[in-house]
């Protein structure tokens, strides 16, 4: 498996167990010119930017870990163009997330992992 594969594990990983806690996906790998952003989900009246971060192993250390601050930046503006591009108010609540999937199925999720002072 590529790493694009084994991202997509994750991701789906993450989406289902975000589901049965009720979150409602709006997308999944939303792509535009100023980046990406794994999983969008409405959370109540929050609209959720989630970040999945999937390990086989902490070899590496732990897969949050891996949300950097140029990451971090690069999800933010992906956002924002998200949230103009669908016509959202500025009083729109937001909120970033991060999800760390193991190798062995645990997920560990983060709310308000970055963004949000």
């Amino acid at each position: 498996m590529n790493k694009r594969q084994i991202g997509r594990i994750g991701e789906d990983k993450a989406a289902a167990y975000l589901t049965e806690r009720g979150y409602q996906i709006l997308e999944q790998n939303y792509r535009c010119r100023l980046g990406e952003i794994d999983l969008i989900a409405k959370d109540g009246r929050f609209l959720v930017f989630i970040e999945v971060k999937y390990r086989t192993s902490q070899r590496y250390g732990d897969p949050a870990e891996a949300v950097d601050s140029k990451k971090q930046f690069k999800i933010y503006q992906a956002a924002r163009y998200y949230l103009y591009q669908h016509g959202y108010s500025q009083d729109q609540p937001c909120r970033f997330d991060v999800a760390a999937v193991y190798g062995n199925g645990r997920i560990r999720y983060i709310k308000y992992a970055f963004g949000n002072e």
